[in-house]
């Protein structure tokens, strides 16, 4: 009879690795569907201005869909007996800042108030964490965690361009965690990238809903969250998440170091991006985010093939990634200066 128990956990476990990116994707899919809706009453709409790239007043409340998605499927993770304390406070720090998110997106809240929201969940998470090394190592993951949260919420200007970063970065965090047997990891990841799924029926272009920030924020600090919760467990190198997300990573991170050299005010909405321009120069919507698609695919896929090879092919692997990030900024940088001297000539 001893056998029964160890029978019946294993077979609770597979039912939870089934069920769990379902259910996240059900629950996103359906919410977001609610949010939609203009009689709703999480209908908030994003109207147009001078540095957006939509014409048209669109709800921006998809955010609730994805975080509802993918917290119902990290209840049942926790039910099944895989998840564990990083986890849940990764999970229980991205609906706080949901909730923060949500509060901005209906009535507004200082940039100051949503920055003492994040660098309070960021030191908490860390602290639960129990995150080892120097102080200046302490304080280094924690601006890491809060600037993956705002660089998450910059990139989020463009159809179906964050929820892609979240489907394609996560699923990648579920591929290298499962390979490492690190199963809570695993479905957690799967189900982020389930509920972004489900969002994304409805933001792809033309978009009906924006994922705003109850989604992006939350999102961002995911990536960081549990890309600290694999180091700490051992299923990667603190490389691995930084190649996985280095699409977003590069475009906000460049953007914002190339503005404040201009003396311009960071914190302002604009529209330079790498990704925006792409846009403006008449790529489009569509053609914009498959084209991220594909870079984010590959960079996913790079960054699981290199967990498995020696540290040479390692260092080779995230030297082309790297490289061709650079060489596609390079060309898009040409392209625009050229089409700036075209908008100007009479």
């Amino acid at each position: 009879w001893g056998w029964k128990p160890a029978f019946g956990r294993r077979c609770m476990r597979e039912l939870m690795a089934l069920l769990a990116p379902v259910l996240a994707f059900a629950v996103a899919w359906g919410v977001t569907r609610v949010c939609c809706r203009p009689g709703s009453w999480l209908y908030f709409l994003d109207q147009p201005n001078a540095r957006s790239l939509h014409v048209t007043p669109t709800p921006r409340t998809g955010g609730v869909g994805v975080m509802a998605g993918l917290l119902a499927g990290g209840v049942l993770v926790g039910v099944g007996g895989l998840g564990d304390l990083p986890l849940g406070a990764a999970l229980a720090g991205a609906g706080g800042l949901a909730l923060v998110g949500l509060a901005d997106d209906r009535v507004g809240l200082s940039a100051r108030l949503r920055l003492l929201a994040q660098v309070l969940v960021a030191g908490g998470y860390l602290a639960l964490l129990g995150t080892s090394g120097a102080w200046l190592e302490v304080l280094a993951l924690g601006v890491g965690l809060v600037w993956m949260g705002n660089l998450y919420n910059f990139m989020d200007g463009s159809d179906g361009l964050a929820g892609g970063m979240a489907l394609f970065g996560f699923s990648a965090f579920a591929v290298a965690a499962a390979l490492a047997g690190e199963e809570g990891l695993a479905l957690v990841s799967a189900g982020v990238a389930a509920a972004a799924a489900g969002f994304l029926v409805f933001n792809f272009h033309p978009a009906r809903i924006f994922m705003g920030d109850a989604g992006s924020v939350p999102l961002g600090f995911l990536a960081g969250a549990l890309g600290l919760a694999g180091r700490e467990s051992g299923a990667w190198p603190l490389w691995f998440p930084l190649l996985v997300f280095a699409p977003f990573i590069l475009d906000a991170t460049v953007t914002l170091l190339r503005r404040a050299l201009r003396g311009e005010r960071v914190w302002e909405a604009h529209r330079t991006h790498y990704y925006q321009r792409l846009v403006q120069m008449g790529l489009g919507h569509r053609r914009t985010a498959l084209l991220a698609y594909a870079l984010m695919a590959g960079s996913g896929v790079g960054a699981v093939l290199a967990l498995s090879v020696g540290f040479s092919l390692q260092c080779v692997i995230i030297t082309m990634c790297v490289f061709l990030h650079l060489v596609l900024g390079y060309r898009i940088d040409t392209a625009w200066r050229r089409h700036r001297i075209g908008a100007q000539t009479p």
